[in-house]
């Protein structure tokens, strides 16, 4: 099991990278831990960057950059990953689920719930995330504004990003919202999506979304159930080379085409370099629709397919985890994936939807790194248990999990792990 030995309690201090910024961050040398290729190293970290990795013993904490002795985290047990990401959140709704009245959107209840949302995020490994916020109708730009508050006072912990969301943008009515949606990437919203299909026009709004982004230069990420082929065809011809690209999420619907269908949109949507984010964990408030996009139709068609959570404990899903290795879990268990494709769906695929830097764990890449404890990725997305979670160089989150059994003679005769005391009496 994972967790055979008991683990001592962690502190942040100065020898384990600390959080407080008592440590230079400029120099830290992870112990010990496991590759997905089976090979145990030491790994060197260094003004936000991995500096060196080499077999275990090999490596100095980096004395050139004048860093703290003892500036080191053992990792033995442990499996070192590149970070997940989390490309579909709803920060601004997160942990309402069980509030009695009305979701309160007064600036500091918005700001509490998107920074506990992040934290509990960044807990589970996500360093980078995706929030999706409403702006216009009661709320106009100040859900946007307290996100942005939550997002400048996160700055090195976690990387948010945030999408604006108008409701319509079509006719007389979408008038406010288009104008809405301009002031909202003036005010810092990285990107700019919403809700296609509860618009009158679903094609207008992709057509008045696209119009923005070009004009702005930003991504687009559209909430959309992709049900209807003809629709997902004209989005794919107009999103056609839009730079820095196009994402969709959750596309539940194409899962419910036709065979022939679903393969020739998944085609169309290849050509045009459109991402699909898939919510493998449930739906959100935004999407009408649940179910999964079929995410190994469209991996062999060339789409790329990154994984999010959706809701975190919010109306849309109230036992929402918002956890990526749950994701990857599910897309492994119950959609058939690899764990190593399941895992780059929420990492590598992830990273690359959000427009950041690839990671691998080699010299030269970022230091947003996860280590769980375990020695193969497939055991990891199963007991995903205990967690070490590193963004630009330093230790930002931990969770230790110790299981405690009492006496028993046939875990002594069968000579099984165990930890704890012994004694639960």
């Amino acid at each position: 099991m994972p967790d055979s030995q008991p683990q001592p309690p962690h502190s942040w201090s100065s020898s384990s990278g600390a959080c407080d910024g008592s440590t230079d961050p400029a120099a830290l040398l992870l112990c010990g831990a496991r590759l997905t290729d089976g090979r145990t190293v030491d790994v060197r970290l260094g003004r936000g960057r991995i500096e060196a990795v080499g077999t275990a013993g090999s490596l100095a904490a980096g004395p050139a950059h004048g860093a703290v002795a003892g500036a080191r985290v053992d990792l033995g047990g442990y499996l070192l990953l590149p970070a997940p990401a989390e490309p579909h959140a709803h920060a601004d709704t997160a942990l309402t689920a069980d509030l009695d009245g009305p979701v309160s959107y007064a600036p500091l209840d918005v700001q509490r719930r998107v920074t506990e949302a992040v934290l509990v995020q960044l807990g589970h490994g996500a360093t980078a995330l995706r929030a999706h916020v409403h702006v216009g109708d009661v709320q106009g730009l100040g859900a946007l504004a307290a996100v942005l508050r939550a997002q400048r006072s996160l700055r090195g912990l976690a990387e948010l990003a945030t999408v604006a969301m108008p409701r319509v943008l079509t006719g007389t009515a979408g008038a406010d919202g288009l104008a809405m949606l301009r002031d909202a990437v003036k005010m810092g919203a990285s990107a700019v999506g919403g809700c296609p299909d509860l618009d009158p026009d679903p094609t207008g709004y992709v057509e008045a979304v696209l119009e923005v982004a070009a004009e702005h230069g930003c991504p687009v990420d559209l909430h959309t159930d992709a049900g209807d082929p003809a629709r997902l065809a004209r989005l794919a011809a107009m999103a056609g080379g839009l730079r820095p690209g196009v994402a969709l999420s959750p596309c539940g619907g194409l899962a419910r085409l036709p065979a022939d269908a679903a393969g020739r949109t998944a085609d169309q949507l290849a050509a045009a370099g459109v991402t699909v984010v898939c919510l493998p964990q449930g739906g959100c408030a935004a999407a009408d629709q649940r179910g999964t996009a079929p995410v190994r139709l469209l991996r062999t068609a060339g789409v790329r397919v990154a994984a999010g959570s959706g809701a975190l404990r919010d109306v849309g899903n109230p036992v929402g985890r918002g956890d990526p290795l749950d994701a990857a879990y599910l897309l492994a268990s119950r959609h058939g994936l690899r764990p190593e494709d399941a895992y780059d769906a929420v990492s590598a695929s992830a990273r690359a939807a959000l427009n950041l830097p690839e990671v691998r764990v080699e010299a030269g890449f970022p230091a947003d790194l996860l280590a769980v404890r375990g020695d193969r990725l497939a055991g990891a997305l199963s007991l995903a248990y205990s967690r070490i979670v590193i963004h630009q160089g330093r230790v930002v989150a931990r969770t230790s999990a110790v299981r405690e059994y009492c006496d028993s003679a046939v875990t002594t005769e069968l000579g099984l792990p165990r930890q704890g005391r012994g004694d639960l009496s």
